[in-house]
């Protein structure tokens, strides 16, 4: 499953990111009460902390988060992106995209004060989780897997999980950001940061009315074999919030999951009014030079995208406000280039 997963200035979201990064839990200068925005890291601590106990519910019931964390390991796809992005140093992560380093994009790298302990992804080891001493374990965008969720309770500190419709790795961004925002004491940061990417999205789909009803199909080739994104993967959420309408035929494919197959004999289900493709773990060229893809309608006209930067791919991919707002930023001329064509 791993391998399915897939400008710098990042406009406004940047600003209060940074200033999130400064101040905040799990800092390691409690010396410095102003930040370098002005802003009275002291007093946001201690707003933080007024915030507990918290209880959220998730898949496996509610979890209650007694008091302000302070060892954060973040396991789930996009976890630790999200709180760095609120301003939290996770000191253990899962790298889902094989960033390598500290575990983030380009876009987060910069905001880690010190770098975490790399944790597995679709089978973290518990007991590297537990030299950890972590007071709190982020895990929202998951498998919603019953026994990585009890391995990980085994160890006595409270586990906030995918929300009850988030199995299969389909938490949505803005139910990531409000999960974690709570967890950790963070709520109107979080609700800033939702305010801030929300506001990029719909400035784009004024920007582009072109893009409103029409159809899009994204896909994937992966060891040779072709696979599309379905309603509830972050990407094709990332269409949709453009104003694109997900290609019918696709999700009626789904089966429960954000990612199903697609023969090269039903390649030519990707034909849509703008077809955009990921390739995975080879380059661009295994799509564009392939003539099964080539005679699809779309890709014919050059109504198509084919992901040949490897830094805009997991980008769209994260499912983060980091992520999402570089995504959007770079891809979308692209996307308005093929439809004129």
């Amino acid at each position: 499953m791993r391998s399915v997963f897939l400008r710098p200035a990042i406009g406004a979201v940047a600003l209060i990111l940074t200033a999130a990064a400064l101040g905040g839990c799990s800092s390691t200068d409690d010396a410095a009460d102003v930040d370098a925005t002005g802003v009275d890291a002291t007093a946001t601590a201690t707003s933080a902390s007024d915030q507990f106990p918290v209880t959220i519910g998730g898949l496996f019931g509610d979890v209650t988060v007694d008091t302000q964390p302070e060892r954060v390991v973040a396991l789930g796809w996009g976890d630790a992106e999200t709180a760095l992005a609120l301003g939290v140093q996770p000191i253990g992560a899962s790298d889902w995209l094989d960033f390598g380093g500290n575990g983030v994009g380009p876009w987060a790298d910069s905001l880690y004060q010190s770098p975490p302990k790399l944790i597995a992804t679709n089978e973290p080891s518990i007991e590297e989780v537990a030299a950890l001493e972590p007071d709190l374990i982020l895990d929202t965008r998951a498998s919603g897997d019953r026994s990585r969720y009890d391995a990980l309770s085994g160890l006595g500190v409270p586990v906030v999980s995918v929300p009850s419709d988030g199995a299969n790795y389909v938490t949505t961004w803005q139910q990531q950001l409000d999960i974690v925002g709570k967890a950790l004491g963070l709520s109107d940061k979080a609700a800033d940061l939702k305010s801030q990417l929300q506001s990029q999205f719909d400035a784009v789909r004024s920007d582009n009315p072109q893009f409103t009803g029409k159809t899009v199909a994204v896909g994937a080739k992966f060891g040779g074999t072709y696979g599309a994104y379905v309603t509830g993967d972050g990407r094709v959420d990332l269409m949709t919030a453009l104003g694109f309408v997900n290609k019918p035929e696709l999700d009626a494919l789904a089966t429960g999951s954000f990612y199903v197959p697609i023969s090269n004999e039903q390649v030519v289900a990707f034909d849509a009014d703008l077809t955009v493709m990921f390739p995975i773990g080879a380059p661009a060229s295994s799509i564009t030079e392939d003539p099964v893809y080539a005679a699809v309608p779309s890709v014919r006209a050059g109504h198509d995208v084919v992901f040949d930067d490897t830094t805009l791919a997991n980008a769209f991919s994260s499912g983060t406000t980091l992520g999402l707002s570089y995504a959007l930023d770079t891809a979308v001329p692209r996307f308005a280039e093929a439809l004129a064509r």
